[in-house]
């Protein structure tokens, strides 16, 4: 009796549940899972406790040896103690897996339709051609690989900062700096021993790859970043977020720096919009200093912010509301009017914003697309243009075909306005990820794929074929118009390009205060000159205005 009456204390409740705690605060610290009823970690959370409690009440209650220690035996009351977390264990399960159907598709094809508000847009109309200096000329991993040379290449200066740091190869957000596309990637610790020697001082800088120039710099901070993902303890922005916001859910997690150079975290909000578990959709964002860790969170964040969507989320929508289009059963029987994203995505920078792009296909069919969306990838504002060309990949292996004899390999394509023609544009790059050259296919019909070394040469390739495949035609002159023509002679002092109704207009200046108008679009060559060169420029004299550009020649 006074064995059994030790055991009773030893395994008694206040035991288990003691544990259990302990347990599940260490749990919480390490896995971070939302308080929130809607988050499916949250149920994992509860199930696991439940778990642990059943586990170690079956380890310590009731066991005993008889003194010859060859038998074991649980009593009796073991099972009567763990009816009730089994009971509860059973109900977690159950309302987990019902939350999760009832969440599904099936139930609810027209909630998923309009998670994304896709509206139909004009292409020559809301998509303006841009100029050479934003169009952007690298892909990640051209990016990754400039920004781990620029770290590199501080070895002979800073060979303590290089040796204790490495760059995020995960990172390279691409976003809007001052109206240039770039990517930023922050600084890491090298291992554990480096965070442990450099942590009071925090990441030093980050990587900053210009886009369009192909340079990458490392821009030191004067503050050191005290909160990052590679930090440990209090300092983890995942643990920061947990702790400030525990009923928040954060999926996609953004390294953007503001105007003035300051690096932050944009912490996306993700909520479930139906049912338990589905309609997955973003609700505004924290913004946490990565120096000082300060955290707001915004319904509607600044503009400077380039990504609160995350790609993924937005072609999982875009995805919902093409196949959904009729029904659940006809997303998977009829498929009429089905459609889907063509595989990858890239990214344009717009209006200072980075929009989401990808090709839209029909349901069954790889060949071809029908059409292609661009996303604001901070507003969710979608637009659908209807163009029916090539996919990507199409165009893709058609650049790739233009200079086999070289084995450059074409990065994913985006997609430009050219000439009023819906344009994929490409870098070309070799084994070591470096941009050679550069291709332009025209998506209407892929076999119109020009290349050049460099993306005015490319430019005026191309337009020379669309001119030669009567895609475009010239208009000529009215006669009646000129007054006369004249000549100039000198050499280039300065060229400003303008797009104007979607064509480009550069404009030469020779050592005056002149400027003479040359429209790409009327004379490629205008496209390849440079400060420096000798030209000879014939324009027509105009009863209005004097000074319009007709012709340019090298002397």
């Amino acid at each position: 009796m006074r064995q059994n009456n030790k055991a009773t204390v030893f395994s008694g409740l206040p035991a288990h549940l003691i544990l259990t705690v302990i347990f599940g605060g260490v749990y919480f610290y390490l896995m971070l899972p939302a308080i929130n009823p809607k988050a499916p970690d949250f149920w994992a959370f509860l199930i696991i406790l439940v778990l642990f409690y059943i586990f170690i009440t079956l380890l310590t209650s009731g066991a005993r040896m008889y003194a010859g220690g060859n038998v074991i035996f649980m009593s009796r009351t073991i099972f009567a103690r763990c009816k009730m977390p089994l009971i509860l264990l059973g109900v977690l399960c159950l309302l987990a897996v019902a939350g999760a159907v009832y969440s599904s598709e099936i139930f609810h094809a027209e909630a998923y339709y309009n998670l994304l508000d896709v509206q139909t847009g004009d292409f020559t109309e809301e998509v303006a051609e841009i100029s050479y200096d934003k169009i952007p000329m690298l892909d990640k991993d051209s990016s990754v690989q400039l920004g781990s040379r620029a770290l590199g290449s501080l070895s002979s200066t800073d060979s303590n900062l290089v040796s204790q740091f490495e760059v995020s190869d995960l990172e390279y957000s691409q976003i809007n700096y001052q109206n240039n596309p770039v990517r930023v990637a922050p600084l890491l610790y090298g291992n554990l021993i480096k965070w442990f020697n450099n942590r009071a001082d925090g990441l030093p800088g980050y990587i900053i790859v210009n886009m369009v120039t192909q340079e990458a710099d490392l821009v030191k901070l004067d503050e050191g970043m005290k909160y990052s993902t590679c930090e440990h303890f209090g300092r983890n922005l995942y643990r920061l977020l947990r702790f400030r916001y525990p009923t928040m859910m954060f999926d996609d997690v953004n390294f953007e720096i503001d105007e003035d150079g300051t690096p932050w975290w944009v912490c996306s909000r993700t909520v479930h919009t139906i049912g338990l578990f589905g309609g997955e959709d973003t609700q505004g964002a924290v913004l946490v200093n990565a120096i000082t860790g300060e955290s707001t969170y915004y319904e509607e964040v600044p503009t400077w912010v380039d990504r609160v969507y995350s790609a993924d989320q937005l072609v999982a929508q875009y995805n919902y509301h093409g196949t959904l289009v009729n029904g659940w059963i006809n997303s998977w029987l009829g498929q009429k009017g089905v459609t889907t994203t063509s595989d990858g995505y890239n990214y344009i920078a717009m209006n200072d914003d980075v929009y989401l792009y990808t090709g839209v296909t029909s349901a069954g069919n790889d060949e071809s697309n029908v059409g292609f969306i661009l996303v604001n990838q901070r507003t969710k504002e979608a637009r659908y243009y209807s163009i029916s060309g090539a996919t990507e990949y199409s165009a893709m292996s058609s650049a790739e075909g233009a200079v086999q004899h070289l084995g450059y390999e074409a990065t994913f394509p985006i997609l430009l306005n050219i000439s009023e023609e819906p344009t994929y544009f490409m870098s070309l790059k070799d084994s070591a990820q470096l941009v050679k050259m550069y291709a332009m296919v025209n998506v209407k019909d892929y076999q119109i794929t020009a290349t050049g070394s460099s993306v005015a040469e490319c430019q005026a390739n191309y337009e020379a074929l669309l001119v030669e495949n009567g895609v475009k035609v010239t208009d000529p002159l009215d006669a009646a118009d000129i007054a006369g023509t004249d000549t100039v002679t000198g050499k280039i002092t300065e060229i400003r390009t303008v797009v104007v109704d979607g064509n480009t207009i550069f404009y030469f200046q020779l050592g005056s205060n002149v400027y003479y108008a040359v429209s790409a679009a009327d004379d490629q060559d205008a496209v390849i000159f440079d400060v420096g060169d000798r030209v000879t420029i014939t324009y027509y004299v105009e009863e209005e205005t004097n000074g319009v550009y007709t012709g340019i020649k090298v002397e």
